[in-house]
């Protein structure tokens, strides 16, 4: 039967409780931050944008490119 120990990696670097604090401190205000709101688009197209898709309609003429 194999025992598993703990055994620090030699890639790891030990990280100081200021270096936790900072990280912490870091990843508390990522979640905080919000995306920024996009302006409605006035006169836009209905649905997914066609050009994601490799296809453009304009007036009823669908295009590939």
């Amino acid at each position: 039967m194999m025992v598993m120990t703990k055994v620090q990696d030699k890639t790891e670097k030990a990280v100081s409780d200021a270096a936790r604090r900072a990280l912490a401190e870091a990843e508390a205000r990522r979640k905080a931050a919000q995306a920024p709101r996009l302006p409605t688009e006035v006169n836009g197209r209905d649905g997914p944008e066609p050009t994601r898709f490799g296809d453009w309609e304009v007036k009823g003429i669908a295009s590939d490119f």
